[in-house]
């Protein structure tokens, strides 16, 4: 079994004091060793949750280690659209610079449910809800240039459990077709890679650089639809390790690596991997950056609809039908 790839030391001896992060589901997991380095290195960090009382819990932790760690906790539901206004709205009345959005929090393989706006549940938290923070704080990260947007995906926006990511404007939400949670998940996740890649040349000049991530199969959460938790993180714990299952450190290690290195910025748009379960087995070392299987993700054209069709549904552009009206 390769070894997960890892950050490189200097990384994180920079010094990111004055420097301001979001980290959105931060209050466990990957999102929350993220935060929690950022911290360390002097940046202050907004854990951006939607469990406020857990991410105070943590943060009281994190200063019984590192009293002057600068951390905030800040309600936010990605399910909610009202939410996510509410929350941009509020950072922007007490801030005007961002250097990092880190687009962390996230679902998987759901039963079939709808967000509060009626989206099918993982493409309405992992994309739109994300998708909107990421507009409403843009200006704050133009702000702040040289900035990064990094977008968490996953390895299965290729292939998740046999079912290949694609993008299904005709029936995004499952309205028609039977619902499948692992397709549903493959749909979301190669949107949040394909956000990154259109966001990227919209950004082109201004000094924001957006990137994806695959940050390994990691030992969260986020199993809980899949199998018990307990389960994961007991009996099955060694042979899943076996099998390839990191811990949230080596998990948080492509995030950080994109949201620190000063080499990210020559890849904008581009895609980083821990190691991971592709198609084509020669994929799976990973790479940062590294090139997808999965044909969908270098369609400039399908990352330009999607972004288009994000906007629309988020509220951020009018129907056309409207626009002519």
């Amino acid at each position: 079994m390769p070894k997960p790839h890892v950050c490189d030391p200097a990384l994180f001896e920079l010094d990111l004091t004055g420097k301001r992060y979001v980290v959105t589901g931060a209050n466990s997991g990957i999102g929350l060793v993220t935060a929690r380095q950022l911290a360390s290195q002097g940046a202050s960090v907004i854990l951006a949750c939607r469990r406020v009382e857990e991410a105070n819990a943590r943060i009281a932790e994190i200063r019984a280690e590192q009293p002057d760690a600068r951390l905030e906790a800040r309600a936010l539901d990605l399910g909610s659209l009202a939410s996510v206004r509410a929350f941009a709205e509020g950072f922007l009345a007490d801030y005007d610079r961002l250097d990092g959005l880190i687009n962390n929090a996230g679902v998987m393989n759901t039963p079939e449910r709808r967000t509060e706006d009626g989206f099918e549940m993982q493409l309405g938290v992992n994309h739109l809800g994300h998708f909107l923070l990421t507009e409403l704080l843009l200006d704050a990260l133009r702000a702040a240039a040289p900035s990064r947007v990094v977008i968490l995906s996953s390895c299965y926006h290729d292939v998740a459990q046999g079912r290949k990511g694609e993008i299904v404007f005709e029936d995004l939400h499952f309205d028609r077709r039977p619902y499948d949670g692992w397709e549903a998940y493959a749909q979301s996740k190669l949107a949040n890679l394909l956000h990154a890649r259109a966001l990227s040349r919209r950004l082109d000049g201004t000094g924001v650089t957006a990137v994806s991530v695959h940050p390994g199969w990691v030992r969260t959460g986020l199993v809980k639809h899949t199998m018990p938790e307990w389960v994961q993180n007991t009996i099955a714990r060694p042979i899943l390790r076996l099998a390839g299952m990191i811990e949230p450190w080596e998990g948080a290690q492509t995030s950080l690596h994109a949201a620190l290195s000063p080499s990210v910025p020559e890849h904008a748009g581009a895609y980083f991997s821990q190691l991971g379960m592709y198609r084509e087995k020669s994929a799976n070392r990973g790479g940062w950056p590294m090139e997808s299987p999965n044909p969908n993700a270098h369609d400039d054209a399908l990352a330009d609809r999607l972004y288009e069709v994000s906007r629309e549904l988020v509220g951020l552009d009018a129907p056309a039908q409207a626009a002519t009206a």
